[in-house]
């Protein structure tokens, strides 16, 4: 295995695991941003106020687009180790 081949697979698996946070990700900062937002115009200074809008934000994120990242996720691995066996990696 050479060093272009050992970077071309860390480079997929850092674009597949911001491709599968960042939804999760996009989720919680928008809905931050929201509550902040909303924070600023009642002024309502409460730090718990934003933990639980972007807990549930980031769970039904997760919920809804759960079988996406798991097929995501089985494919980049799949292709992995077909790769590694036919490299003769193992």
């Amino acid at each position: 295995m050479t060093d272009v081949t050992v970077v071309t697979i860390i480079r997929q698996g850092i674009t597949t695991v911001l491709t599968v946070a960042g939804p999760m990700l996009g989720a919680g900062m928008i809905v931050g941003l929201l509550v902040s937002v909303f924070q600023a115009t009642t002024q309502i200074q409460e730090q718990t106020l934003t933990f639980i809008p972007k807990l549930l934000a980031v769970f039904f994120t997760l919920v809804f687009l759960g079988p996406w990242m798991l097929r995501v996720l089985v494919d980049f691995t799949t292709e992995l180790f077909a790769f590694l066996s036919q490299a003769g990696g193992w």
